[in-house]
């Protein structure tokens, strides 16, 4: 059913890591000799896959979720012993030779073996050896480098803590954030803020003190100088490793398993992006330097003061707060509710189950169809020191039938990081909090609705990186709306239901600034796509951001930000040539949302058909192919202009 989470000897854990990998290479050798169909060779190959992730699983969970030198050390050893398996599999000219042998008895075996063939030719199975050899030590160094990347900077946000004791640099800062932040010793008590980010945010936004915003501001964008070097050397060898397997760039490398079909379309999406997103981010911009000015005598508006100052127009603008969200959204009446329109929405039932857990304020729920039990899901919702920051979906079981025709169920871990809950204290989420938990809902759906019965493209498996997060926008899209807010959201202490003037405050201030973070977000994604389409070095970096911003920056960050020291997504997180993907996805993520919303209702039959085209098949098709049977067309892109209320939308 469902394998119990657990390591229980992280010592040992390496040396038996390479033993069921010992175990592994043995039977992937027996199959590339002796099997002879589908069910021998593939069908044994997924049973492994599985093994092996739901081994290795809850290591790489818990050195994220409850990190110490031990789950390092043991992290650490088993990444070399996992990059060359993985290297070997790949490059296995005689299982390779097997499967293109092969021949399927139905479209989701003939769609297995498509990919499977595609993924051996990019992993250099048609290479020689001594090519092999080059691209397996590529592949090791860059599943170091990436660790290394991702611990700097986990060490560094750690390092780092502004003590504050005079109470008027926390002069309205909300008490919820305040609570967090107090620190009492002898008596007196001072202000901790921290470069966590609930900590971060919270003195960003609402912080008085300008100096101490920007020093605050530095510490954060100057975090980690050591990963300089490692980005040089993780560029040179995505380069290199492109070139050995025939391609001009990463970024054209990368593509082959993209829904964007090439380096030239992704730019024009980007820059037509940037072109309409532009002329209201300027408008934007000269409002809240206007508002800074007459506010506080401000004449240069700093990266630093956006925050603080945006917050305080919304304010003015929409007489609203986003602090006063929070006694509506307590954490787990707020996820209660969320499981609750979920279940109202796709016809399923979360039950909340006892089962071992890594902490204890992880809730786990079982999930159920007509009855029939089917999947499984974990949150830990609650920040800690020991946690790597942001919020992510981790998918550990896949559904799928297994050699002997034994359905296995899915499973799914949601991570966040919301402001601990303290004795006087529960945890009160931001409206944006309560939309970063609907996001990696949505994740965790499209992996745990599967019906697939190949575990190669079951869930999110097999699934185009730049479609990957459409079902998370799509369902983080709702949590906007008046009617489904009204399900759940109430005051933590009275009980009463969120006031329809605050409802309408959310919808009217959702697309505040919305150019502007528009904006944000190309910049990111075409200094990444950039980035990859040739070799940069030293300062070349850094100038070819500084060239993009020319487009993308109205207002120019301090000469001393690094921001590719932290940009874990690219090189920690797997999104190298790939960060466009929020975009590229969030045009199907929209053009869905309104096709499934009437009159502010979710469209039951239209949700219905949702799960089962999209949410069910996993990656059966390519997402547009899934989407065209939905909807009998392609997502619109002006959809995306209409979801942000962009003005100048293009005739």
């Amino acid at each position: 059913m469902f394998i119990e989470f657990n390591v229980d000897n992280l010592k040992d854990f390496p040396k038996e890591l390479e033993n069921l990998l010992q175990k592994q290479q043995n039977s992937i050798d027996l199959i590339a000799k002796e099997a002879t169909n589908y069910k021998e060779s593939i069908k044994v190959l997924e049973d492994l896959d599985e093994e092996l992730e739901t081994f290795f699983t809850p290591l790489s969970h818990l050195n994220s979720v409850l990190n110490s030198k031990e789950t390092q050390k043991a992290y650490e050893e088993s990444l070399p012993l996992l990059s060359n398996f993985s290297s070997y599999v790949s490059t296995h000219k005689q299982l390779y030779e097997k499967i293109k042998s092969l021949s399927s008895s139905s479209d989701e075996e003939k769609r297995v073996l498509n990919l499977l063939k595609r993924d051996f030719i990019l992993s250099g199975a048609e290479l020689n050896q001594e090519n092999k050899d080059r691209l397996k030590e590529i592949n090791l160094t860059l599943s170091e480098l990436s660790n290394q990347f991702s611990q700097n900077l986990l060490d560094a946000t750690n390092a780092y803590e502004l003590i504050i004791t005079d109470s008027k640099d926390v002069e309205g800062i909300p008490n919820s954030e305040l609570e967090q932040a107090k620190v009492e010793k002898d008596g007196k008590i001072s202000y901790k803020f921290t470069l966590q980010m609930p900590s971060y945010i919270a003195y960003m936004t609402y912080g008085p003190n300008r100096e101490l915003r920007e020093e605050l501001y530095k510490a954060y964008n100057t975090r980690a100088p050591q990963n300089q070097e490692i980005i040089e050397k993780i560029l040179k060898l995505k380069k290199e490793k492109a070139s050995i397997l025939g391609f001009k760039s990463y970024a054209e490398y990368a593509l082959q398993t993209r829904d964007a079909k090439s380096s030239e379309d992704v730019i024009e999406f980007l820059e037509e992006l940037v072109k309409l997103s532009k002329p209201q981010a300027i408008k934007e911009v000269e409002e809240l330097k206007a508002f800074a000015k007459e506010l506080d005598n401000i004449e240069n508006l700093q990266p630093f003061d956006i925050a603080y100052y945006s917050e305080k127009l919304k304010k003015e603008k929409f007489n609203f707060d986003e602090t006063e969200t929070k006694p509506y959204f307590e954490l787990y009446k707020t996820l209660n509710g969320m499981l609750s329109l979920v279940s109202k929405l796709f016809n399923v039932e979360f039950k909340e189950v006892t089962a071992k857990v890594w902490h204890n304020c992880v809730k786990v729920y079982d999930i159920y169809e007509n009855n029939n039990l089917f999947a499984r899901i974990y949150f830990d919702l609650e920040a800690r020191e020991s946690k790597r920051g942001g919020a992510w979906m981790h998918n550990w079981q896949s559904h799928y039938k297994d050699s002997n025709e034994k359905e296995h169920l899915a499973s799914a871990f949601v991570v966040c990081n919301f402001a601990q809950s303290s004795k006087d204290m529960p945890t009160l989420l931001r409206h944006d909090d309560v939309v970063t938990l609907f996001h990696e809902m949505g994740h965790a759906i499209h992996h745990l609705f599967s019906k697939v019965n190949e575990r190669h493209i079951s869930g999110i498996e097999g699934v185009a990186w730049d479609v990957v997060e459409f079902p998370s926008q799509f369902l983080e899209n709702f949590a906007y709306e008046r009617n489904i807010l009204k399900e759940f959201a109430c005051h933590y202490q009275t009980n009463q239901p969120i006031p329809n003037e605050l409802l309408t405050k959310i919808k009217s201030s959702k697309n505040f600034l919305a150019a502007m973070g528009m904006l944000r977000q190309l910049e990111f994604a075409l200094f990444d796509f950039k980035l990859h389409q040739k070799l940069y070095k030293g300062s070349e970096i850094s100038q070819l951001l500084d060239t993009i911003r020319e487009d993308t920056a109205i207002i120019k960050p301090p000469s001393y930000v690094k921001f590719e020291h932290g940009f874990a997504h690219i090189f920690a997180g797997g999104y190298a040539a790939g960060y466009y993907s929020y975009k590229w996805a969030e045009v199907f993520s929209a053009d869905a949302f309104f096709a499934c919303l009437d009159n502010g209702e979710f469209n039951k039959e239209q949700a219905k058909a949702y799960k089962e085209h999209i949410l069910e098949k996993g990656a059966t098709k390519e997402m547009s192919s899934l989407y065209i049977d939905w909807l009998k067309r392609r997502p619109n892109t002006k959809s995306l202009i209409k979801l942000y209320e962009i003005e100048n939308e293009q005739k």
